[in-house]
C-alpha cells in the first residue's frame, strides 16, 4: 500500500451493487473517500467503512475543507453519466481526473472526454467486468481508454479493484466492455441451450455441466450462470435490463464501425423479450425465455427464484 499521505482524495459517484464494494475497497486501502448516491441511504451505509457520504455530488469538489482530486462514476448508463458531468462542470478544476467506470456507449465516452478536456479535466473511460463478487474481492477486469500518461498515473488506484489494462484512446474502454458483454450475453444463451438440450435428450444436465468443466467449453459463464440455471436462482447479480442495454450499445457500436453482428442481433432479441417480463432478474434468466419457446421442457425440478 502506498503512503496514505500521497494518495489522492476520491469522490465516488454511484454506490449501487458494484459501486458500494468498490468504494469500500478504496477506503480499506487507505484512500480518503467520500461518496454520493441518488438514494442517500446507500452512500450513508458506507460510513461504517470510513467512506463519507454527501447529499449533493458537487459537494465532492466544492467543499473548502475537502476536495476530490479524482472522481469515479459508477452509474447505470451513459445518460446518467452525462447528466452528472453536466452538473459538475461549473465546479471542476483543472488537473482533476474523472474515471468513468459505468458501462456506456463508446460515443458517449468520447463526448464526455471532450467536454472535460475543455474544462482542463482528464478522463479515463474504464468499465469493469467480474460482477459483485469481483468488486468485493478486487478481482475485476478493468478496460481503460484514454491517454497513456493518465492511465500510468491512475494504474495504482485502479489496481485496488483488480487488473487494469489500457486498450486505446478515449472510448476504447467502453468498446472493450461491449466486446466483453457480447461474449457474456452470447455465452449465457449458448449455456442455456446446451443445458436444456441435455435434459430434453435424456441426460442429467448437472452431470453434463460437470463433464464439460475443464474442457474447451469451460468458462466462468458455465461455472457461475450454468449453476444458477440448474438451481433456477435468478436473484440479481447482473440484471436483464443491464444486459439488454449493453446489447443495444453493442449494435450501435457495430453500426458505427460498419460491421454486421448476426449472433448479437439474435441474443439482443432474447433479452428484449426478457426485459418485458423480468427486467430485474439475473441475466442467467435467459433460460426462462428459452423455456418459453420450448414449452414442453423445463430445466430442473426446483422452484424458480426471482426478484
Amino acid at each position: 500500500m502506498e503512503n496514505a499521505q500521497s494518495l489522492p482524495a476520491i469522490g465516488f459517484i454511484g454506490t449501487g451493487l458494484m459501486g458500494a464494494p468498490m468504494a469500500r475497497r478504496l477506503a480499506i486501502h487507505g484512500y480518503s473517500v467520500r461518496a454520493w448516491n441518488r438514494t442517500y441511504t446507500k452512500a450513508a451505509a458506507l460510513q461504517e467503512y470510513g467512506v463519507g457520504a454527501v447529499s449533493m455530488p458537487e459537494t465532492l469538489v466544492s467543499d473548502q475543507d475537502w476536495q476530490a482530486q479524482v472522481l469515479i462514476t459508477m452509474l447505470d448508463a451513459g445518460p446518467a453519466v452525462l447528466e452528472i458531468v453536466h452538473g459538475l462542470l461549473p465546479y471542476l478544476h483543472p488537473g482533476m481526473v474523472l474515471i468513468d467506470m459505468s458501462s456506456t456507449k463508446q460515443s458517449e465516452a468520447v463526448e464526455i472526454a471532450a467536454m472535460l478536456r475543455n474544462a482542463g479535466v482528464q478522463m479515463l473511460d474504464c468499465p469493469v467486468s467480474g460482477g459483485v463478487i469481483g468488486a468485493e474481492h478486487g478481482t475485476l477486469a478493468l478496460m481503460a481508454g484514454g491517454d497513456a500518461e493518465v492511465f500510468a498515473r491512475m494504474k495504482s488506484l485502479l489496481s485496488v479493484f483488480g487488473r487494469p489494462v489500457r486498450v486505446g484512446g478515449h472510448g476504447s474502454g467502453q468498446l472493450a466492455k461491449l466486446c466483453n458483454q457480447l461474449i457474456v450475453g452470447g455465452t449465457i444463451e449458448i449455456v442455456a441451450e446446451a443445458l436444456l438440450l441435455a435434459q430434453a435428450g435424456g441426460a442429467d444436465p448437472a452431470a453434463v455441466r460437470a463433464a464439460l468443466r475443464g474442457g474447451f467449453a469451460e468458462s466462468r459463464i458455465l461455472e457461475v450462470h450454468g449453476q444458477r440455471m440448474l438451481d433456477r436462482s435468478f436473484l440479481p447479480g447482473g440484471k436483464v435490463r443491464t444486459q439488454h442495454k449493453d446489447m443495444q450499445n453493442i449494435l450501435a457500436a457495430a453500426e458505427d464501425a460498419g460491421v454486421a453482428l448476426p449472433v448479437t442481433e439474435m441474443v439482443s432479441d432474447i433479452f428484449a423479450k426478457l426485459l418485458q417480463h423480468q427486467p430485474d432478474a439475473d441475466h442467467s434468466a435467459a433460460i426462462l425465455e428459452l423455456e418459453q419457446r420450448n414449452s414442453a421442457h423445463r430445466l430442473g425440478n426446483g422452484p424458480t427464484l426471482l426478484p
